[in-house]
């Protein structure tokens, strides 16, 4: 019907400038597809587009509106909604993405935001990203695959340096260790491959060399063609303070990150971002989406140490924190392929700086339906975007793992941390657990 409309519009003859007004009131519908703290965000940013009307999560969680329960692999629930409620979708998550939810979208001519399955490779399997990286000549460590224990260890035990042991499948960022003893990466093969941790994600195994030095996130927004850069931005993996204990989905971020300065930013989305949408390109496959490379920099240079073919989370919280420009409006030029007649994006010169709410034991186990308390304070320099969240008898309790990314703003660094760690004060429940040096990193660096 939307469609339709906009086409009478063209049909009638009346001024340019008018009919762009005019275009531009025709409103849609966005339906979110995921409930953690970068769908809200998302959803957040979407909102404040004057081309959107009602943004729509499936599932959501308890900070969000209008939440749809549909869960993120009923892709043909989705897909019922989306049509019946005229919806431009966007996929926060990796594993509808993986699951080929775009692909069914396309083929029933409903707009959706993301990349398609043979895309979401670069994501869903680490092995596939890792030899597309060897083929296409891309900057990344040396690795080998395994899907036997013993070999696994014959391997650890002939080379000499520290590894970083895989999970190929999806493990919601937790398939990682990184080891720092030959010991340690033997007990990293067993859990994966014998005890089987991550289940069938871990039935074959990366292990790489483990090159350490600096951290980055740097995410770009693609439409197979081009890609342009979104803000930079640094994430916290790992659980305790000074970086320390097993990897998370991530515990906190700040944007931007003085690590990576113009001429790195620039060597970064040429070498990196640019060759891998072009390699994609040649091989076949159109890449359209939010493309993340997880980079470690060594002696001033890039190394891929992962893709991601979505928002970080929670580097998408500060990003969007950051964003003037309308997100809306740059998610469809990646859809309808326009983004070389966009102008670049407009960014605040602030910093943000986002902070990882947790329940205690998170990423092991942890507990559930703790009722929270404070979020009808005011909060004048941050925003509450709910995760781990839900709503039960007009009660918001806990409901996973990463409960809250309370996300601010400041004139500077120093001042954004101030702001954010003031907010987490004002939220409590009874097993809250947070990192203490969120942001501090990029302090040493200004």
């Amino acid at each position: 019907l939307l469609k339709w409309l906009v086409i009478a519009i063209k049909l009638i003859v009346i001024p340019s400038n008018i009919y762009q007004i005019i275009k531009f009131q025709v409103l849609v519908n966005v339906l979110v597809v995921g409930s953690g703290g970068r769908e809200h965000s998302i959803g957040w940013k979407l909102g404040q587009s004057n081309n959107v009307n009602t943004v729509f999560y499936a599932p959501g969680n308890g900070g969000t509106l209008n939440n749809v329960q549909i869960s993120v692999d009923d892709l043909d629930g989705l897909a019922n909604f989306a049509s019946e409620n005229n919806c431009f979708t966007v996929v926060g998550p990796e594993a509808p993405l993986a699951m080929g939810i775009v692909d069914m979208f396309n083929e029933m001519g409903l707009k959706i935001f993301g990349p398609t399955k043979e895309a979401a490779q670069l994501e869903s399997s680490k092995i596939w990203a890792k030899q597309f990286l060897k083929r296409n000549n891309i900057s990344t460590t040396s690795f080998e695959v395994f899907d036997d224990a013993v070999k696994a260890k014959e391997y650890v035990n002939q080379i000499e340096y520290n590894v970083v042991v895989k999970a190929d499948g999806l493990a919601a960022g937790k398939g990682v260790i990184v080891c720092d003893s030959k010991d340690e990466a033997e007990k990293s093969i067993d859990m994966m491959l014998v005890d089987k941790k991550f289940g069938d994600a871990g039935n074959n195994i990366i292990i790489e060399e483990r090159i350490d030095g600096i951290e980055a996130s740097y995410i770009a927004l693609s439409d197979g063609k081009i890609a342009i850069p979104m803000a930079t931005s640094q994430d916290h993996k790992r659980i305790f303070d000074n970086d320390k204990g097993p990897n998370t989905g991530g515990m906190g971020a700040y944007s931007p990150t003085p690590i990576i300065d113009k001429d790195l930013s620039q060597k970064i989305q040429e070498k990196i971002i640019d060759k891998t949408i072009s390699s994609l390109r040649n091989e076949g496959i159109t890449f359209k989406g939010f493309l993340y490379a997880g980079i470690m920099l060594k002696d001033g240079e890039p190394y891929v140490l992962e893709y991601n073919v979505r928002m970080g989370d929670p580097e998408c919280q500060p990003i969007l924190m950051r964003m003037d420009s309308d997100l809306f409006q740059y998610l469809v030029g990646s859809v309808d392929g326009t983004l070389e007649k966009m102008p670049p994006i407009s960014w605040k010169n602030k910093s943000a700086v986002c902070i990882v709410l947790a329940s205690k034991g998170y990423p092991e186990s942890y507990p559930m339906e703790d009722e929270i308390f404070g979020l009808g304070k005011a909060f004048d320099d941050a925003y509450i975007f709910h995760a781990g969240t839900k709503e039960q008898d007009k009660k918001i309790i806990t409901n996973g793992g990463r409960v809250f990314a309370v996300t601010a703003l400041g004139d500077t660094l120093e001042s954004a941390i101030k702001h954010a760690y003031g907010a987490t004060e004002k939220i409590s429940w009874k097993n809250k657990y947070l990192r203490t040096d969120i942001g501090k990193k990029g302090l040493t660096y200004l």
